[in-house]
């Protein structure tokens, strides 16, 4: 069998950048439905396109293909007496991009005296990521069982987004 659409890909792999470090030490699984449906970089699925078990594969994406370019203007400095009481670093707040008008998830990375620093810039943005590793286990998939998946992936995501 080979990766093609509606295939449930199994695959280990590493994710570096471009000086080498291990960007995923904790987790070095990643299951997805191979086909377009966006759970994975247009290039890395590309990329794995025709694979079988057991095959290795090595991608490497700049950052506009990957977790974006590192953008300033998503770095902010927000005074500490307009967020809630309980604020730390490394917490995650919800804010609205005033451009866009999408929802972003800012981390608070600094707190001063009266103000908090926030980003909402992906933490790997601006890195060029390599993903290498070996394809574990493919599972064909019938239309229905795709519609069923993709409906419980919508249901958790608009769970998740209330």
């Amino acid at each position: 069998m080979k990766i093609t659409k509606n295939i449930l890909v199994n695959i280990h792999y590493s994710l570096t950048d471009e000086q080498n470090n291990h960007l995923n030490p904790e987790d070095d699984e990643l299951i997805y439905l191979h086909g377009g449906y966006g759970h994975i970089f247009e290039d890395f699925e590309k990329a794995l396109e025709g694979k079988k078990v057991g095959e290795n594969f090595k991608v490497t994406l700049p950052p506009q293909r990957a977790f974006g370019l590192y953008r300033e203007d998503l770095v902010v400095r927000e005074p500490i007496d307009e967020l809630p009481e309980d604020i730390f670093i490394g917490m995650e707040l919800d804010g609205m991009d005033e451009v866009s008008n999408e929802t972003l998830i800012y981390t608070i990375t600094d707190l001063e005296d009266d103000f908090a620093i926030l980003n909402a810039n992906h933490p790997f943005a601006g890195r060029t990521i390599t993903f290498q590793g070996t394809i574990v286990e493919l599972q064909s998939l019938s239309d229905e069982e795709v519609t069923v998946l993709l409906a419980h992936e919508e249901e958790h995501r608009f769970h998740h987004d209330k």
